[in-house]
Parts: structure tokens; C-alpha cells; sequence
């Protein structure tokens, strides 16, 4: 407030007379308003044409986004220099304007009283713009004045080329620029291994990542970001390790991402670890870091933690409201999440399509079919939102999983257009678990044909005719499989123990305890069976004798990571798994019984939600 008052008294007391004391004051304005006024003393004083101050006060006026203003005041001056039209495209592409910072310097070229051309500036301004808003005409007319101007060798214009092709797909092209640049600095080789993280082509990233010489945090930053967003969850956190190693100390962007490689791997203590650092740096207050903590918590099982962070940040966005949303949904809290949804909503924060599709997941893994049914309807209704994809299959989830198949059906019947393989995908989840063999077989026809070499639907379909016990289905499905030559996706169960990680596939040996595990796996059997416990095998293959399936699901990766769990920690502590797959019918009834005979709480996280086994009982009410 103080420096506003001296500039309002400074532009009233005194009216400037010089180029010099115009300058000074317009770098000093802290408010649009005392722009507008300096431009009205400008004018009456006579230095409109003055090409100094109109190029300050066009920057300044940028700086406070008056856009329009900035414009009309480039296009009134009679003779703008290369500076000046810098400045324009600059601004426009800065200030979210970058279609406009594109015509504009269209225009510029166009314009003959300008004697000089796009310099290197110009270009490092107008590609970002151009690779802003997908304009493969535009990036490569672009590309092509570069070379005809002789830019091609300016490090600024060759980072700018290169984030551009990656942002049109084109990363044959980015490659090129960069193979052909004859010299290569941190910020280049930067952008190279940041775009290659965010496409096909990421392994290529680590070989520039180790050969460049200088390291600095944004290289650190681009790698432990690529391999989360690809799925090398355990490379993000070996990298992230290395990182502190080297003495490269974190930033918020850093945290967020190992954070997210935290989430997918389930490794609580690292995630708390990761906590401990956030607040030794004083990241707390950084509201992406924050986001990323609860995201990380409810994603590792503690939902409890979680809330307990939400409630600690004064100033929450849309994506914090929407992380705690889906964190009670994924642990089927779908009242909460629904309280929570109602408080967001009152509480004034804009909502948005992840806002929907959240509370949509949560109802969904609570069998809330009339809430859900009444969200979805709102979102149009209310708030103006047209559902997506994403939405749609939510509303089939919501109804599938209630047994609804026919209303599912109608639902979409009623979707214009092709629905698309998400919603048939899900449709088929339905019929598996209400063991509906008509509904599927139209369901698996159309996946078949949409997403031919998808395992998943092949499996699904045959496990349906399994338990139907129709067997001559289930084989042709098989053959069908073996014939295009897919394979199932391996099912593999993680367990962290004193801070580290143990991955079990069905059927495994290859564990040092191996012997013990099989050994505990076979009094827990004895012990569920005392309980009532009775193996789930009608999906197991039906020319396997009933004593042999019994032995295949015994050794399922799930029960062999319980097993692990109750041989390596103290009576009373809980067990935390997570499956890579929808946990199988058998697991979960197994885990079940588990819990009651050894009196030890098992948290299991699968492919779609978590589940809380004590007592005998889990907290999905077997609805999932």
C-alpha cells in the first residue's frame, strides 16, 4: 500500500517533462490505473510518438494483462521498430493470448513500413505460441523461416523447435532439431529428455539425460517425472535417491512427482519420508505439494492421514477438493465423498469434469445408484457440463455393479454416437460379477472388435462362461487368445516391509523365505478351513481336477504376500498389500478369513479400489 500511495502522490504532485522521468515512473507503477494516467500525461506532453516510452508502457501494460490497451497502443504508433514488435508478440503470447500473438506477428510481417524482419527473439517468442494452440501449419512455416533466416543455430529458437514437435507428435522432428544443433546447453537438453519423458520414445531420454554434463535440477526434475508418468515407478524413486546423493536439493515440482511414483508403488514409508523433507524444506505451504501428500496418503491406504491434511490447508483449489473426493472413493467411503462433494460445492469452489467423474467413482464403489444417477444429471442440469467419455462409463459402473444390466443397457442405447470401449469394458466388469452370460457375450463382441489385442476382455469373457460352467465357451475364447497371439497380463502382489519392497507372482519360489511362506500359507489354509472357509474354483479351468484348483488359487501372489506379512512383522501390526489386477474372487474371500483366524487387520489395494479386511469383514460389504 505504501509504494501504491508514493506513485499516486508522485503522479499527481508532479507532471514529468523529460523521456528520462516518464521512464522512471512507468517502471515504478504498481497499478493499471496509474498506467492509464502516466499514458494521458504522456500523450499531453507529446511523447506519443517517442519510441522508448511507447515500448515501456506497452510492456507494462502486459504486466498487468490489459491486453487490449497494449495492442491499440502498438497499432496507433506510426513507425514500431524490431524492439518494439518484440515486445506485442512477447506479451500477446504471455498474457494467454498466443492465436493473437500469431496473427500478430503475421500482421507485422506483412506490414511495410517495417524494414527489419523477425529477429531470434521474435522466433523464441512466437514458436512457443504456435506449439501453445497444435498449429502444425503455422510450427512448420515457422521451422522454415528459421532456416531462411539463419537461426537455426540459436539455442533459445532450437529449444523452442523442439518442445514444439513434441507438442505436434512429431518426435521424429524434435530428434532432428536436436541431433542437428551444433552446440548443446543444459536448457536444450532439458527440453529433449522432458519431451521424450511425455512420449513413446522415453528410454531415448535416459541415454541424453547421462550424458549431459551438467546436470541441474530441471534434468532431475524431467527424468524422475518421466519414468512416474510412464510407470517406472521404482526407476522415479532410484533417480529421486541418486538425486540427493548428488546434492541437488528438491523443489515443489521435484516432490509432486515423487510423490505420484509414491502413490502408484504404495510405499507408505517413502511417501512419509517424502513428508518429513517437504516439511524441512517449508513446502507445506505450496498448495501442489499439499494436493500431492493427500493424493499420496489416501493412495497408500491412509485415508485417516489424508482428511488430516485436507483439513490443515486454509486455501483449497478444485484439485485438492477432487484428490480427497477420490480418495474416499477408492476406499468405498461413498457417503463421505458425498458430504465432502456438497461442502465443496457450497463452499463456492469452481467444479469441474474430474470434480464429477470422482464423486461419480465413489458412488459407484458404494452401490449410491440414486445419488449417483442424480449427480450425473445435475452436471448438465446445474453446472453445464456435457459428460464425456469417462462420465458416461461411470453411470454404466453405477448401474452394472447394482445389478442393473438392463437400465445399463438403456443407459447406453441412449448415448449418441459410438459409445466406446470403456463403457462396453465396463459393462463386461458388470457380467462377471452378476454372472450375466448373454449381456457379455454382446458386450465382448463389440471389445473384440474395437480392441482386438486386449487380453483383459479374453480373459473376462472366458471367466464368465467358467462360471456359468458353459466350458466349451471358455476354451474357444482361450483359442481365440492363443491364435492372435495375446498373453495375460502377469498378476504380481507387493508387500513393503521395513521400508522395503517385495513383489510376489503367483506360484513364486523365487523369495529367500520361500520355504517358511509356503509353509505359513499351508496352516493358514488349515486354520480358514476349521473357520468355514471353502476354496473359490469356478473359474478355475474346467479339465483341472477340484483338488488342483484348489492348489492353483492357494498360491495366488496375494495370499503368498499375506503370508510374507504375517512371518516378517510383530502379532497386531496391519498387513498392507497391493495388487497390480482386480483382486480374484477367492483372495478376497480367503483374506477374509485371514483376518478373523489371525486377528490382524490386511489392507489390500487392486487395480480399482482398497479393501479393509477385520474380522471376517471387508469395508466393501462385498460390493466391488
Amino acid at each position: 500500500m505504501a509504494a501504491a500511495g508514493a506513485v499516486t502522490t508522485v503522479a499527481a504532485s508532479y507532471v514529468p517533462r523529460t523521456r528520462d522521468s516518464f521512464l522512471h515512473l512507468l517502471s515504478k507503477a504498481v497499478t493499471l490505473s496509474h498506467l492509464t494516467e502516466l499514458h494521458a500525461q504522456l500523450l499531453h506532453n507529446g511523447f506519443q510518438s517517442d519510441i522508448a516510452t511507447t515500448t515501456k508502457l506497452t510492456h507494462r501494460l502486459f504486466d498487468f494483462s490489459a491486453v487490449h490497451h497494449a495492442r491499440s497502443l502498438f497499432f496507433s504508433f506510426p513507425e514500431p521498430d524490431r524492439f518494439l514488435c518484440n515486445v506485442l508478440v512477447k506479451g500477446l503470447a504471455s498474457n494467454e493470448s498466443p492465436r493473437s500473438a500469431i496473427a500478430a506477428f503475421k500482421r507485422l510481417r506483412e506490414r511495410k513500413s517495417i524494414d527489419l524482419g523477425p529477429d531470434n527473439f521474435t522466433y523464441a517468442f512466437v514458436i512457443p505460441a504456435a506449439a501453445s494452440v497444435g498449429d502444425v501449419k503455422v510450427g512448420i512455416s515457422l521451422h522454415g523461416q528459421v532456416i531462411v533466416g539463419g537461426f537455426c543455430s540459436d539455442l533459445f529458437i532450437g529449444s523452442a523447435l523442439i518442445d514444439l514437435y513434441f507438442k505436434l507428435g512429431r518426435d521424429d522432428m524434435a530428434r532432428k532439431v536436436f541431433d542437428e544443433m551444433p552446440e548443446r546447453d543444459a536448457v536444450l537438453c532439458n527440453t529433449m529428455v522432458s519431451g521424450l519423458g511425455r512420449s513413446s520414445r522415453f528410454e531415448d531420454s535416459i541415454g541424453i539425460f547421462r550424458r549431459m554434463s551438467e546436470k541441474t535440477l530441471a534434468s532431475w526434475n524431467a527424468m524422475i517425472s518421466g519414468y512416474a508418468q510412464n510407470g517406472l515407478t521404482e526407476a522415479a524413486v532410484s533417480l529421486f535417491q541418486e538425486m540427493q546423493m548428488s546434492n541437488v536439493s528438491p523443489n515443489p515440482v521435484t516432490i509432486t512427482s515423487i510423490l505420484s511414483a509414491c502413490a502408484q508403488l504404495g510405499a507408505l514409508s517413502l511417501g512419509q519420508w517424502v513428508h518429513g523433507l517437504i516439511k524441512s524444506n517449508k513446502f507445506d505451504s505450496n498448495i501442489y505439494v499439499s494436493t500431492a501428500l493427500i493424493d499420496m496418503y489416501a493412495k497408500c491406504g491412509s485415508i485417516v492421514e489424508a482428511r488430516r491434511l485436507f483439513e490443515s490447508i486454509p486455501n483449497k483449489n478444485d484439485v485438492t477438493w477432487n484428490a480427497m473426493i477420490s480418495g474416499y472413493g477408492l476406499h468405498g467411503h461413498g457417503q463421505e465423498a458425498l458430504k465432502l462433494f456438497h461442502e465443496m460445492v457450497s463452499s463456492g469452489t469452481p467444479l469441474t469434469r474430474i470434480t464429477f467423474l470422482s464423486i461419480l467413482h465413489a458412488c459407484s464403489h458404494s452401490g449410491l445408484v440414486k445419488e449417483g444417477e442424480q449427480i450425473f444429471k445435475s452436471m448438465k442440469r446445474d453446472h453445464g457440463f456435457e459428460p464425456i467419455s469417462e462420465h458416461n462409463a461411470c453411470m454404466v459402473d453405477i448401474l452394472g455393479r447394482a445389478g442393473k444390466l438392463k437400465e445399463a443397457l438403456d443407459f447406453i442405447e441412449g448415448i449418441p454416437g459410438d459409445p466406446g470401449t470403456p463403457i462396453w469394458s465396463t459393462l463386461l466388469g458388470a457380467c462377471m460379477v452378476h454372472k450375466d452370460t448373454n449381456v457379455a457375450r454382446m458386450a465382448s463382441e463389440k471389445l473384440f472388435e474395437s480392441d482386438p489385442g486386449n487380453m483383459g476382455y479374453y480373459v473376462l469373457m472366458s471367466n464368465i462362461y467358467s462360471s456359468d460352467k458353459n466350458y466349451p465357451g471358455a476354451a474357444f475364447v482361450r483359442q481365440v487368445a492363443k491364435k492372435r497371439n495375446l498373453s495375460k497380463t502377469p498378476g504380481c502382489t507387493l508387500i513393503e516391509i521395513h521400508q522395503k519392497p517385495h513383489v510376489f507372482k503367483a506360484g513364486d519360489w523365487s523369495h529367500p523365505l520361500s520355504r517358511a511362506i509356503y509353509a505359513e500359507l499351508e496352516r493358514l489354509n488349515g486354520k480358514m478351513k476349521e473357520a468355514g472357509y471353502q476354496a473359490e474354483t469356478m473359474t478355475s479351468l474346467h479339465d483341472v481336477e477340484e483338488e488342483e484348483k484348489e492348489l492353483m488359487v492357494n498360491v495366488h501372489s496375494e495370499k503368498l504376500a499375506i503370508a510374507f506379512g504375517l512371518l516378517s512383522t510383530e502379532p497386531g501390526t496391519e498387513i498392507r498389500i497391493f495388487k497390480n489386477l482386480r483382486i480374484c474372487l477367492d483372495c478376497h474371500t480367503a483374506s477374509k478369513y485371514i483376518s478373523r483366524v489371525t486377528q490382524r487387520v490386511i489392507v489390500a489395494r487392486d487395480a480399482n479400489r482398497f479393501h479393509r479386511f477385520e474380522d471376517g469383514v471387508c469395508s466393501c460389504g462385498d460390493y466391488w
